[in-house]
């Protein structure tokens, strides 16, 4: 009986075994991403002591609340870009003193630094405009939360930091074009920044 039932179990056994190609597993993929088209529009809020050109597909959102409480300045928002939910953080803080102006540039280097842990590299571009604005673009590679973060100012009454960020896992090799694509319109809002005066 056990012979029959292992003669029976060898015979499906090696029946199977056919000539049929072995399974492999599909590579693994990215949803396509739809880019709209690039076009401006002028950001010049009250609430601001500046104006720039920004994406017609990003949202002004201004903050509310910072921790429960009102935040520090009215000037604080974001861009919200729908398409690839991700954020350009800004916030604004009047320059009092020397000292209020180091503490503002010491923090946004900091803050940038911070992300040396999971960074590749931090490619730190100075920014020089005659208009009396002036100021540095990082821009993070690898696993870091950030891809982007910038400060403007003009030394002596106003600054404005802003950090890029998305709600999805860092993934650099997949969000690299979508990385790219925004990195121009923060270009442009660099570019088209300017002081109320």
């Amino acid at each position: 009986m056990y012979r029959l039932s292992f003669f029976v179990f060898l015979t499906l056994l090696l029946g199977s075994c056919g000539d049929a190609p072995a399974p492999t597993p599909k590579p693994r993929t990215f949803p396509k991403v739809e880019y709209p088209e690039k076009a401006y529009q002028q950001f010049d809020e009250d609430y601001c002591a500046f104006t720039f050109e920004y994406p017609n597909y990003a949202e002004v959102q201004q903050d509310k609340s910072f921790f429960d409480e009102a935040p520090p300045h009215p000037c604080w928002f974001d861009l919200y870009f729908k398409d690839f939910d991700g954020r350009l953080y800004c916030s604004y803080a009047p320059i009092e003193s020397q000292a209020d102006w180091e503490d503002l540039r010491s923090d946004a280097f900091n803050l940038a630094d911070w992300h040396n842990k999971k960074a590749s590299y931090i490619d730190e571009m100075l920014i020089q405009k005659d208009n009396n604005v002036s100021g540095v673009l990082f821009l993070i590679e690898g696993h870091a939360a950030s891809p982007a973060q910038f400060y403007l100012t003009d030394s002596t009454n106003h600054f404005l930091r802003a950090s890029l960020y998305f709600n999805t896992e860092v993934r650099p090799d997949s969000m690299a074009p979508i990385y790219k694509f925004l990195e121009t319109d923060l270009l442009k809002m660099i570019e088209t920044f300017e002081w109320k005066e």
